[in-house]
Formats: structure tokens, C-alpha cells, sequence
């Protein structure tokens, strides 16, 4: 079955490159067929020297994994053979299982089913390669298994304290943040970083600093009348002391990595276990979408936004904790990252208010009590803790709608003097003004569900709850919180997928959901076994349920994530950072670029004194200057080549680059105007200079 669904997915180049790169596929398919690859979409792959291959593949894993675990469980080989191999294989066999299933849907005449099916490939290997992998590393472990007259050393083993899961967090966290740093100021380096959505935010600063506004010069005004977002302007205090875009790569994901902080303690609290908190932790770390918010597909590697994901998980942290005053401080430090996050607040609102009487009712229970801390932060009230609680959530459920109108029918409007809202454009099929998308959500709601309940929404949902091994389903009450901003991100037709930046609440949210839903596990495992008994339950006799299904699942979040980021992470536990083919391999982006060496023979030709008009990828150089002008095709305020300017700077050789000559460049015509610079940059830039008159 493995081979030959794998055989099937080599054959189809659309199938095989969600895996590898297509060059990298014709190369496999050269070593596979022997014969030099003919063109096309499609090839025929043998089936015999694949299934060779998986054999070998599934003999060595298998003896090696076999060993393993008899030497970690005192156990006879044999046993280990036999037990490795079932609960190991069957995950080969779920693997196998897509061809027959896609091949039924294909038959059935069940287009969007067959559609989902294909574009879900990489995430039915990555979970049926996840749970290969948590099979073996579990049984190796004896988490939560044992023979009769042995200890259960999940159960007994004690918790960590307070300090060392503090220093645990840490080093994990600084592993992240030095490897993503790293890339990112690798990517500065290498020109590769655009200034639009990204190296603009480190201009905001700039300028703002040097009494040019909150603005960047791609703004048609102050760039509230795009975004009311200041949260980037916390970072001044550090930015007068090294005012550089480094500055801004190193503090974005060095906050993200501090993520890991309120997802372990959300973790520890809902299941009692350190062990359990490190392993949400690190699924947090290798969460594919989450490091797509600290470097996007496209290369967009500087976003408020990110500030968002930690500031959110600290306040549904204190949420949990019962510590209003800093649930609402959290409220308001999110209302300063964007507007969007209104669209989580609201139905978290809701979501408290509902919550209220199984909450109030839960903190009555010694269980609950010795679990839960005491509300704090707010002076004792009168009204009883259900109508508070119900009074917090209306509140706040309210507060936020208020807010979300005001910041898009007030604020942002005035700031843009009356022009439409740039976010109009991302909804075109509901309609050309504010009014009449909300109008259609509201009188429409077929039409709303068509356009929702789509292929690219279950493979976005796919992509959320996949890499958490779907642990975040157990708790649906929370994960709910997130619907709204989960239609924006699945409905929009500018960034319609997590690997850019819309779905950044969706992170905190869906972690938030996994940490409540490792405490649900316990009762869905036990409720499974009444219905297929595990072939292993009588060895686990008078094992604590609970602990019993903890530990396996505890351990399934993280090797998901990173089985799952496998396929789509551009870090360096992805296959494209590893791809010679891949536009995303780390010779050509991070490693020592032409491009870099080539920029700074004109650097010094340029004074900072100096007007700039220059390309997207070269444009973040020049934001320091007297004036830094966007020179492309987008109709700006200011126009591409203003009247004052002095200099243009061509980069010839990045991405979207339409110009590669002098002759290509408008201004080179203009003889009595601009005169070109002599090029020593072996044509990766031109360079245009006023003539004085």
C-alpha cells in the first residue's frame, strides 16, 4: 500500500512538489526511471524499484526500532519486533490508505472531495509520519505503559519545579531566536528583504524620530489611515540607542520565542505535568504558522503583528488565571498590534459570558479549587461571581464590536482624508465599500456559506490543527473564539493562507484551545477504549487513565509539528531550506550573495543628505536619507520620481524586477535630466544622478 501510494504521488508533478522542488523531482525521477526526463506533468514511475526502497526503508527501521526499544524496556527482542511492528506499521497503512480513498472519491464523482484530498497529501504523511513516530518514541520511553509489578515512570516521576522548567523554556526559546535571527539578518544582508509590509515598519521610526510623522513615504498619509497599529512603536526606547532594521528582526523573534512562557503555564495548569508544558512548548516553537509570522512566504520577515501572538497568549493566561487586571491590560496591549484583533475579543467575550456558570460552578469543586487561582486584581465585588463573570464577557463583547467600527468607519477613514479602506479590496466578491460587505454578510448568508465552505478553508483548517495533532478539537468551546478571524483569513483574496500574516491571533488561539484540550484527552481515551480495547490495556492494569493517555499525546504535539513543518517550514527542519531546486534554499538566501557585496561600491556614491527614488528591495538602504521614494508601478501620493529627486536606484536583479539594463530604465532618456553612474556592480544596479544645472 505504501508503495504504491507513493509511486502514485512521484507521477504527478503537481502532487510530487508539495514535497520537493520540481527540479529537485526530475532528478528523483531520473534516478528512479533511469531515463532523462521528457517534459510534462506527468511520468511513470515503476512500481518495483519503489517498493524496493520502501522495503529496505521499513526492514531497517524496523530492527533498529525494535532493538531500541528492548534495550530501553528490558524486554525480549522478539516482543519488541512484534509490538513495534504492529503499532508502528499501522501508521504505513493509514499512509497507503489515500490512494484508496481518493481513488473512491475520483469514482463517486465527488470533485471537491478528490480536490481536498490531493491538496491535503502532505498533511496525511506528515500525521500518518507523526504517529509512526510518537508510536516508536513512546513505546521506547514507557510513557504510560508497563508490564504488571512495574512502576509507571510517567505517574511516579516528579514534576519539574518552577526553576528548572523556567530554565528548560529558555533554552528552547533561545534556540529558536538564534536560528530565526540569524536568517532574518541574513535576508538583510542579501537585499532580499522588501521594503513594502516590512522594512517600512523600521522607517515608522525613523521618521517619526526625525519629525517626519508616523509615517513611511509608501503611505498616501499617516499610516493610522492603514492600520491602527502603534504596538511597533514600543521598541523607540531601544531604537534611539541602535537605529538599524536588525534591531527590529532581533526583538520580533526574540518575542515570539517568549511565546513558549504562557503556553507552558496554560499547559502545566490544565494538566499538572512539566513534562507535558515543555512538549506544548516546543509544538509552539516548530508550529509551521507561527514561523510563518517571522519570515513569510514571500520574504516578508518584519510584522507588528507577531508582537501580537505572545501579548495574546499572556492575556488568555491571565484569563485562566482568574487575574482580571491583567486579563485587561492584555485586552488593551492587543488593541495597540491592529484592529483585527477585535475579531478574537469579541467572541472571547462571548465565550466568557457562556463559560460563566460551568466556570463559577467548576471553582466551587475542591478539584477545581486546588487547580485554579484566585481571581485577582479587582476589588471584591458585589454582584455574585456568575453575574460578574457574565458582566465581564458582555462587556468586553460589546466593547469590542464599539471598538472595530470606530477604528474602521472613524479613525482609520479620517487619517486616510475620506479615501476607501485599503481592506476593501481583499473582499471583492461581497462587495466595493464597507457597507455593502457588511450588507451582503448579513442578507446573504448562502452566499457567505459558499464562498466559506470551500477546498482552501478545510486545508487551512487542515494547517491550523494538523501540526497540534488536533488536540485543540477537545477544547471547541475556545477554539470557537477564533471562527471570525478564521473566515477573514479563508474568505480574503490577498493572503488566503497561514503562511503570511492574517491568521497571527489564530496562533495564540488554537494553543490556548490544545492546552485545555490536553485535559480533555484523558476522558476521550477512556471512551475510545470501551469501544476498541487496545491490544496493550491489560498490561497497563491499574494504571491512572488519565496519565495513562497524557504522556503519548503530550509527546504527539511536538513530533506532529515538527513532522508537519517538515513539508512546509522554510527553517532548517524544512525539506525547501535543504533543496538545491527550492526557491527557499539557504545557499541562495542566506548564504553570501553577489547582491550584498555589489551594494556597497554605490552606498558611499549616495550621501544621506541626498532624495532617493529606488526599487522595493533596495529601498530599505535609503530610508534614512532626506527623502526615500518608491520607485514602481503603485499610483503613491507623492508619484515613483518626485521633482527633488536627486538619485535612482535600480535594483536590477531582484524578484519583480522589470528593468535589467540602463535602456530599460524611463529616466536613462532623459538625457537633459539624469545622467547614469558608471557601473561597478557588474549590472546588478543602475544608477541615475541629476544633472546640476
Amino acid at each position: 500500500m505504501t508503495a504504491s501510494v507513493v509511486s502514485s504521488w512521484l507521477s504527478e508533478r503537481a502532487w510530487a512538489t508539495m514535497f520537493v522542488s520540481p527540479p529537485s523531482w526530475e532528478a528523483l525521477v531520473l534516478r528512479l526511471t533511469g531515463q532523462p526526463f521528457a517534459g510534462g506533468d506527468q511520468i511513470d514511475v515503476a512500481y518495483v524499484p519503489v517498493l524496493i526502497a520502501v522495503l529496505l526503508i521499513a526492514v531497517a527501521t524496523w530492527l533498529g526500532g525494535a532493538i531500541r526499544i528492548a534495550r530501553r524496556q528490558c524486554i525480549p527482542l522478539t516482543t519488541a519486533l512484534r509490538r513495534w511492528g504492529f503499532n508502528g506499521w499501522i501508521w504505513w497503512c493509514g499512509l497507503g490508505l489515500w490512494e484508496w480513498v481518493w481513488t473512491a472519491a475520483a469514482a463517486s464523482g465527488f470533485d471537491g472531495a478528490a480536490h481536498l484530498l490531493v491538496g491535503s497529501i502532505p498533511f496525511w504523511a506528515a500525521a500518518c509520519l507523526a504517529g509512526w513516530l510518537t508510536a516508536g518514541h513512546v513505546m521506547a520511553e514507557g510513557l504510560g505503559l508497563r508490564a504488571k509489578g512495574q512502576t509507571d515512570p510517567s505517574s511516579s516521576s516528579p514534576s519539574l519545579s518552577p526553576q528548572p522548567l523556567a530554565l528548560s523554556l529558555g533554552i528552547v526559546a533561545a534556540i529558536y531566536a538564534a536560528v530565526f535571527v540569524t536568517l532574518n539578518w541574513r535576508l538583510w544582508f542579501n537585499l532580499y528583504i522588501p521594503h513594502g509590509d516590512s522594512a517600512m515598519y523600521e522607517e515608522h521610526l525613523w521618521n517619526l524620530l526625525h519629525g517626519k510623522g508616523f509615517r513611511s513615504y509608501l503611505d498616501q498619509g499617516l499610516f493610522l489611515g492603514e492600520h491602527i497599529q502603534v504596538v511597533h512603536l514600543g521598541l523607540l526606547p531601544l531604537y534611539v540607542l541602535w537605529p538599524s532594521h536588525l534591531l527590529l528582526e532581533l526583538c520580533e523573534s526574540l518575542v515570539l520565542a517568549l511565546g513558549v512562557f504562557p503556553v507552558a503555564w496554560m499547559t502545566r495548569r490544565h494538566t499538572g505535568s512539566s513534562q507535558a508544558a515543555i512538549c506544548t512548548a516546543a509544538a509552539y516553537l516548530l508550529y509551521f504558522p507561527m514561523q510563518f509570522l517571522d519570515i513569510e512566504i514571500d520574504l516578508k520577515t518584519f510584522r507588528p503583528e507577531a508582537f501580537g501572538i505572545p501579548i495574546l497568549l499572556l492575556t488568555l493566561d491571565q484569563l485562566d488565571r482568574g487575574n482580571w487586571r491583567g486579563f485587561f491590560l492584555g485586552v488593551l496591549g492587543c488593541l495597540t498590534v491592529k484592529e483585527d484583533y477585535s475579531l478574537v475579543l469579541g467572541p472571547l467575550g462571548v465565550w466568557i459570558a457562556c463559560s460563566a456558570f460551568a466556570k463559577v460552578s467548576r471553582v466551587e469543586s475542591r478539584e477545581s479549587t486546588l487547580r485554579q487561582e484566585p481571581l485577582r486584581g479587582v476589588p471584591a465585588p458585589r454582584l455574585s461571581p456568575l453575574a460578574s463573570r457574565l458582566l465581564m464577557g458582555v462587556g468586553l463583547a460589546l466593547f469590542s464590536l464599539v471598538y472595530l467600527w470606530l477604528a474602521t468607519r472613524v479613525a482609520m477613514p479620517w487619517f486616510r482624508s475620506g479615501a476607501q479602506l485599503h481592506y476593501v479590496a481583499y473582499f471583492p466578491q461581497f462587495g466595493t465599500a464597507p457597507e455593502e460587505i457588511v450588507k451582503t454578510l448579513l442578507t446573504k448568508p448562502g452566499f457567505v456559506a459558499g464562498e466559506f465552505f470551500t477546498v482552501r478553508t478545510w486545508l487551512n483548517a487542515l494547517a491550523l490543527l494538523v501540526p497540534v495533532a488536533g488536540i485543540a478539537l477537545l477544547s471547541p468551546g475556545r477554539l470557537a473564539v477564533g471562527l471570525p478571524a478564521f473566515a477573514v483569513l479563508c474568505m480574503n483574496v490577498v493572503v488566503p493562507d497561514p503562511r503570511h500574516h492574517i491568521h497571527a491571533p489564530l496562533v495564540a488561539i488554537v494553543f490556548w484551545a490544545t492546552a485545555a484540550g490536553l485535559e480533555n484527552v484523558g476522558p476521550v481515551i477512556r471512551w475510545f477504549e470501551k469501544l476498541w480495547p487496545l491490544p496493550l490495556q491489560s498490561e497497563a492494569e491499574g494504571l491512572q487513565p488519565f496519565r495513562f493517555a497524557l504522556q503519548p499525546f503530550a509527546h504527539a504535539l511536538w513530533i506532529t509539528s515538527l513532522c508537519t513543518g517538515l513539508f512546509f517550514s522554510l527553517g532548517p527542519l524544512g525539506l525547501a531550506f535543504w533543496d538545491p531546486g527550492s526557491n527557499w534554499y539557504w545557499r541562495k538566501l542566506y548564504g553570501p550573495t553577489s547582491r550584498g557585496v555589489a551594494f556597497a561600491k554605490i552606498a558611499p556614491l549616495i550621501p544621506v543628505t541626498a532624495k532617493v527614488s529606488s526599487t522595493d528591495f533596495v529601498h530599505p538602504r535609503f530610508t534614512h536619507h532626506a527623502r526615500s521614494y518608491d520607485y514602481s508601478g503603485y499610483s503613491r501620493k507623492v508619484g515613483r520620481v518626485p521633482d527633488d529627486t536627486e538619485f535612482i536606484v535600480i535594483d536590477t536583479t531582484h524578484r519583480y524586477s522589470e528593468m535589467h539594463r540602463p535602456e530599460d530604465v524611463p529616466e536613462y532618456h532623459q538625457a537633459d535630466q539624469w545622467e547614469l553612474v558608471p557601473d561597478e556592480t557588474d549590472g546588478f544596479f543602475v544608477v541615475l544622478k541629476r544633472r546640476v544645472r
